[in-house]
């Protein structure tokens, strides 16, 4: 089918039952809410759930990865993007990279040059990386249903989460651990871990994570704060889960007001 040829079916009208799914990670979903939002007023089905992989999963072969390019600077200063990017495609041969927000704001930062930026970029389309920039939550939401219908309605292809990598060393596991807390995820927890060496020595020191990492504020801080003073209590319904439903109950699918 030519490129052409996919782009018809977006013009007409909508038909009733063709509306896609797409499965966000429970972090990004808490974190891109105006997101998550947009794509429920498009009649998108969301399921959130924890993903090892990826920010967004639109079928079995394609995964979005969101960055606002604040996030896309501040990660090339911890040198860990390419590791993270290549891991994604790994496992979904289409990957994308949403840069999200004014691209020229790179030409403000003066902790990295804007030549480290395009450089960066370079790297990541010759290594087969779309690198799409979105000037908004909407323009984002925008993109993501029209990749999610082409996948989905157009090509027939199902949503498939592949299966998580497992922790192959130590500093994996700690990586993982850090990053499952709220607001965190992994571009966080390595530099955590860069500052304080363990998980343990980490949580001792919350209280400073605003002056060590940036974007960890009271807001984040509040609530891993919550997670692990917290007294355990668990209800009848999420006793009986299964191990792959989503920590959200058991039902995965989220309708946001």
């Amino acid at each position: 089918m030519s490129g052409v040829e996919s782009l018809v079916p977006f013009i007409g009208e909508k038909k009733k039952g063709e509306e896609p799914t797409i499965i966000i990670d429970s972090r990004e979903a808490s974190s891109a809410q105006k997101v998550v939002k947009e794509l429920v007023e498009k009649g998108v089905t969301i399921k959130t759930q924890m993903l090892d992989k990826g920010d967004y999963v639109v079928s079995d072969q394609c995964a979005v990865e969101r960055k606002t390019v604040n996030d896309f600077v501040y990660t090339l200063t911890r040198r860990y993007l390419f590791e993270q990017i290549f891991s994604i495609k790994n496992v979904y041969p289409k990957t994308l990279l949403v840069l999200e927000g004014y691209l020229p704001a790179i030409y403000k930062y003066s902790r990295i040059q804007p030549q480290a930026v395009w450089g960066a970029m370079f790297n990541l389309a010759k290594n087969g990386i779309a690198i799409v920039n979105t000037g908004s939550h909407k323009e984002t939401a925008d993109f993501l249903y029209v990749i999610a219908k082409q996948e989905q309605i157009i090509e027939k292809r199902s949503i498939l989460v592949h299966a998580n990598k497992k922790c192959d060393t130590l500093a994996d596991a700690q990586i993982y651990f850090i990053a499952s807390l709220p607001g965190i995820g992994r571009e966080k927890a390595v530099a955590l871990l860069d500052a304080y060496k363990s998980p343990v020595e980490a949580l001792m020191h919350i209280d400073q994570w605003a002056k060590t990492v940036n974007g960890l504020g009271p807001v984040i801080t509040n609530k891993v704060k919550e997670v692990i003073s917290t007294q355990f209590e668990i209800s009848k319904q999420q006793k009986d889960c299964k191990p792959e439903e989503t920590s959200e109950g058991c039902s995965s699918q989220s309708k946001l007001p």
